[in-house]
């Protein structure tokens, strides 16, 4: 498509895009650029994979279920029937390109940008003006095999990913997954078991009582019942565990109590939140001495304060754009919690993640109190989350590991994201990565050796996660 909008000649997105000097240039196209992709953190669609899914439009594959774009959309005025309603494909996507142009400083509007161009060679600004002409544009390459699910994967060089399967999932897709050979784990997120208050905590049980099949009538019984959920997981592959919770949970608790409490909750008894606490503290306890047995991952998402608007929750459920950060004080319980399980040397492999900013300290200088020189960056500072995923919080995250850590032992990237489009994600963080090298460069900060930081850059876009999470077979 020829581009209309140009800046001294370059396309917005042009092969130096966020790149400030010739050493960040160097950095980025000889030695990021062409490494493959390993996302061990996102929510795409294990069934998408395994059907290798054709989208029908534009509209699906980049609008359906990215609450990012939605909360964008309703900011700019655009009512509920454009963007999660019934409206048509084109007439939703023609408020998105309405948007677009409201996202300027948004990372939005560069995430946008890189998907039209990286997928489909489309170089225009997405305006309303533009919106017509784009559309058609790539639905017409939509059609094309290349652009089914696993071929949106292959063009993006997406080596392994780790999708977000609860406990109960029969991981049926995974199956089709793993025959077709793909490099597709699934990761065991057991939020539903923690979160003893939700109202649908009795029915969770019984599902996964089924799944498990064991009857759950005792905390023993859960623990049984993770456990073979876990060996079933384990056979299909899954390496890595994760949680989203509002904070850690590290109360004293003894297993007795734990079961008394279980037991109440079970016949939809109402809890104390002290009875919470300590149940919750229990049974990250113990899935945590779980992974360390098996050799596994654990990750925690900290911070997020979900589900605010409680009109939009009834009518669309959780994961629609109403959710921010939370306030909730981190460090104490999240301590206690990492050495209740190294006193005893019971510490997997963690990378945390915090979302409000004010705590991108306290999480830096965290991890260095339990890593135990067993493995390289044991435990880690996990990327910047969700609303920190954009340009500003990037640089702040790996500007304050460097000051308190060890910014070469960083897992890098990944992109948390229900979208098959959301890949460039990953070209925007070694942009920004190169980029902040290259600038400590041209003040005489680092020394200008390619030899030793064209390696350095490469371990943390690919390297370093290829060996933290053991993907020696793909």
């Amino acid at each position: 498509m020829k581009n209309h909008h140009q800046t001294n000649g370059k396309s917005f997105i042009h092969d130096d895009f966020l790149l400030e000097s010739d050493f960040a240039a160097q950095l980025y196209h000889n030695f990021a650029a062409p490494l493959p992709i390993i996302d061990y953190h996102n929510h795409l669609s294990p069934a998408d994979i395994a059907t290798n899914k054709q989208f029908r439009s534009l509209t699906e594959v980049w609008l359906s279920g990215d609450h990012y774009k939605w909360r964008a959309m309703r900011a700019n005025g655009v009512q509920e029937y454009y963007i999660t309603g019934d409206a048509s494909d084109w007439e939703k996507f023609e408020k998105w390109a309405e948007t677009v142009p409201a996202t300027i400083r948004n990372p939005l509007f560069h995430w946008t940008h890189l998907e039209l161009k990286r997928y489909f060679q489309i170089d225009e600004l997405l305006t309303k003006k533009s919106a017509r002409l784009v559309f058609e544009q790539a639905n017409e390459q939509l059609n094309s095999p290349t652009f089914s699910t696993v071929g949106l994967l292959q063009k993006m060089q997406v080596e392994s990913l780790c999708t977000t399967d609860d406990p109960s999932d029969k991981l049926s897709s995974h199956k089709l997954i793993k025959e077709n050979g793909s490099a597709v784990f699934p990761t065991f997120r057991p939020d539903q078991t923690i979160l003893i208050q939700r109202d649908q905590f009795p029915a969770y049980i019984g599902a996964l009582s089924e799944a498990a099949d064991l009857e759950i009538y005792t905390f023993s019984d859960l623990l049984t019942a993770l456990s073979r959920r876990m060996d079933y997981f384990e056979a299909h592959g899954c390496k890595v565990s994760d949680h989203g919770l509002e904070r850690m949970y590290a109360a004293e608790f003894t297993v007795s109590e734990a079961d008394q409490i279980f037991q109440k909750r079970l016949t939809s008894h109402a809890i104390t939140p002290e009875e919470a606490e300590l149940y919750q503290s229990a049974i990250l306890f113990h899935l945590g001495l779980e992974y360390h047995r098996r050799g596994w991952i654990q990750q925690f998402h900290l911070g997020a304060l979900r589900n605010n608007n409680s009109r939009l929750y009834q009518t669309l459920g959780a994961d629609a754009g109403t959710d921010s950060i939370g306030d909730e004080k981190q460090a104490y319980q999240l301590s206690r919690f990492l050495d209740s399980l190294d006193k005893e040397d019971h510490l997997a492999k963690t990378i945390l993640y915090n979302l409000n900013p004010a705590d991108n300290e306290v999480f830096a200088s965290m991890i260095g109190n339990f890593n135990d020189g067993s493995v390289p960056g044991k435990i880690q500072w996990g990327s910047a989350w969700w609303f920190l995923d954009q340009k500003d919080g990037m640089e702040k995250q790996l500007n304050t590991l460097s000051n308190l850590g060890l910014l070469a032992r960083f897992v890098g990237m990944l992109t948390d994201s229900r979208s098959f489009l959301s890949f460039p994600r990953h070209e925007y963080f070694r942009r920004i990565l190169c980029n902040l090298i290259g600038r400590d460069v041209t003040k005489g900060e680092l020394p200008a050796d390619l030899n030793l930081l064209g390696p350095f850059v490469q371990d943390i876009c690919y390297f370093n996660a290829k060996h933290y999470f053991n993907f020696q077979n793909a």
